[in-house]
């Protein structure tokens, strides 16, 4: 027990926590598309899926950069501005007076 503890304490911290957060949201986006799919009978995208990418997206960036981690960084960069950009079209379609 003494092993498991001082493993612990060794590999876990707050920024593990936060990884470990932002991965957890980014996951959480396909377990809403998945009942949501079920429910329709049907492949659907609900508009939460965007958020749940957005928020687990910038979690994880900010991780990748406080781990110096440039391919992470690289590639969380890229999705926060995609799933940004389909917020704006979802936002858009919803008030097309505003546009």
């Amino acid at each position: 027990m003494q092993n498991v503890m001082a493993w612990i304490s060794a590999h876990f911290s707050l920024w593990t926590l936060i990884g470990l957060f932002g991965q957890a949201m980014f996951m959480m986006r396909f377990v809403v598309q998945w009942i949501a799919s079920e429910k329709a009978k049907q492949s659907v995208m609900p508009h939460i899926f965007w958020y749940f990418s957005l928020g687990g997206g910038l979690i994880v960036f900010v991780y990748a950069i406080h781990q110096e981690d440039l391919v992470f960084m690289l590639g969380q960069g890229l999705g926060v501005f995609i799933y940004l950009r389909n917020i704006y079209f979802i936002r858009k379609r919803r008030h097309p007076a505003n546009a």
